[in-house]
């Protein structure tokens, strides 16, 4: 198979990575309908249908604004900015996520951790919008850096790169079994396996982008790692519980 696939259907190329985008949205939130039946849910259905709509808000703002802020010097052009508007990221919708939860639960008045039936559809479908960027190759921006390293491949431009998608998808896996185990085999808060979901994606996150060519501005960083940083700094109390127990 080469990269990027780009598998024809009547005449027309497929976006491999969109279709993979959408299928992990239905996925996702199919897999937490079922959690939702199978755990009894704290939170009345009304309270959780906005909970869930102000995660949908927050993640839509929050993936454009530091997909925007991952470009903040572009050549001035219409196919720039369209471009330029179309740009998302996970770890934006992410965070934006979180923030309109956590304002939508202060409009209604819920005071009850969220986030925990979230995690491992979250995981699910992060899982398969990866798979549709590695198939993307370099048409999109996740690729990794150049590389001798005998696990680098050509992803479109004759270039062996770190297949960073991949080594992704090899820590979603670890992560979702392991915090499986943690969510069976340890009496948690409520809320505490979403933190680590969150602590652990955001830290494996901030070293993956090392093996990505991005700009780094503040610090020798780039805009995706900061946010890792403030992910740290929005969670240092449970970092420091969790710290304090081991």
């Amino acid at each position: 198979m080469q990269i990027p696939f780009e598998p024809q259907l009547f005449g027309y190329n497929i976006n491999v990575h969109l279709v993979l985008e959408y299928l992990a949205f239905f996925v996702a939130f199919r897999y937490y309908v079922v959690l939702r039946r199978k755990y009894r849910d704290h939170i009345s259905s009304n309270n959780r249908l906005s909970i869930i709509l102000g995660a949908a808000l927050g993640a839509l703002i929050g993936s454009r604004l530091v997909g925007i802020l991952e470009n903040p010097v572009f050549e001035l052009s219409q196919q720039n900015i369209i471009q330029l508007l179309n740009t998302k990221t996970i770890m934006g919708g992410l965070f934006g996520g979180l923030l309109g939860v956590e304002m939508a639960k202060k409009i209604i008045g819920e005071t009850q951790s969220s986030g925990d039936l979230f995690v491992f559809p979250i995981i699910l479908g992060i899982f398969i919008g990866r798979i549709g960027c590695f198939l993307s190759g370099v048409n999109e921006f996740t690729y990794g850096n150049a590389t001798s390293f005998f696990m680098g491949m050509d992803l479109g431009d004759g270039v062996l790169r770190h297949p960073t998608s991949l080594y992704e998808l090899v820590f979603l896996i670890i992560l979702f079994l392991g915090l499986k185990q943690l969510h069976k085999h340890r009496n948690l808060k409520n809320g505490d396996l979403f933190k680590w979901f969150m602590i652990l994606y955001f830290t494996f996150r901030f070293f993956i982008e090392f093996l990505k060519p991005n700009v780094f501005y503040v610090f020798g960083l780039s805009t995706i790692q900061i946010l890792c940083v403030v992910c740290w700094f929005y969670y240092y109390k449970f970092l420091f519980r969790i710290k304090f127990k081991l």
